[in-house]
């Protein structure tokens, strides 16, 4: 990024426009500005501000020092108060360029990218009053230029974060609704398998029971054997009775001799 060049006013005032004072506080705070005294700068910058609030020099170079402190926000204030007191178009040209480039700087310790955003556009507004009243600023056109591609840049990426963070949700929501489903689909199946084991000594009882009430083929009680087997008995007996009774007897045959 192109360094921005920042616009200091060296004022040499008469006598009859400020009191000798004042010009004094003024000429001895750009002398340590110059030197890069920043700190000792501020203070006489800050003595002529608490004698005349609305002394157009001592404030736009009071911004002047905020800048280089890396007082940003500071430093767009001591600039819009020296915009209140401008009165040359050339002047508030450079003040407006200023305004801007604080701006920029201040927006590159943003944490949130809407706030980026905003404050880069309050930048580009800045460098648009800026040629308003100069038009012919090539260093304004170019800082203005830059603003609008970082501007761009910034709701660029705004706008993938979004859309990153919407997947991420939504991805969230998918895999906390497959847990939910599973969960579900695995208390579903301890609840079947409860039922089911409650249901299986009465299913075991009954199957017992039909076994007792069914008797195996094939099979006869020791009762039964014994009383088969007598009867076979006395069939026999009797059976012997009658050959006995058949073999006593004489033959007959068809004539006598």
């Amino acid at each position: 990024m192109k360094k921005f060049l920042l616009m200091i006013i060296v004022f040499s005032f008469s006598v009859s426009t400020f009191a000798q004072k004042i010009r004094s506080l003024n000429n001895d705070g750009v002398d340590l500005y110059k030197k890069g005294n920043y700190s000792e700068a501020e203070v006489n910058f800050k003595k002529g501000i608490e004698k005349q609030p609305d002394n157009f020099a001592a404030n736009f170079n009071l911004g002047d020092t905020f800048y280089k402190q890396g007082r940003y926000d500071e430093a767009v204030k001591s600039f819009e108060s020296a915009l209140k007191s401008s009165k040359e178009n050339d002047y508030s040209a450079k003040i407006y360029h200023n305004i801007g480039n604080s701006l920029l700087k201040q927006q590159e310790n943003a944490q949130d990218p809407q706030q980026r955003s905003k404050i880069i556009q309050q930048s580009i507004d800045a460098y648009k009053n800026s040629l308003k009243l100069n038009p012919d600023d090539m260093e304004t056109k170019y800082n203005l230029s830059y603003a609008l591609s970082l501007l761009e840049k910034n709701n660029n990426k705004q706008q993938q974060n979004d859309q990153n963070k919407q997947n991420q949700d939504k991805q969230n929501q998918d895999q906390k609704q497959n847990e939910d489903q599973q969960n579900n689909q695995q208390n579903q199946d301890k609840n079947n398998q409860q039922n089911k084991d409650q249901q299986k000594p009465e299913q075991n009882q009954e199957s017992k029971q039909d076994n007792l009430k069914q008797p195996e083929p094939n099979k006869i009680s020791k009762e039964e054997a014994e009383r088969i087997l007598q009867a076979l008995k006395n069939n026999e007996k009797d059976l012997q009775k009658k050959l006995r009774k058949i073999q006593g007897k004489k033959v007959k045959t068809e004539k006598d001799w």
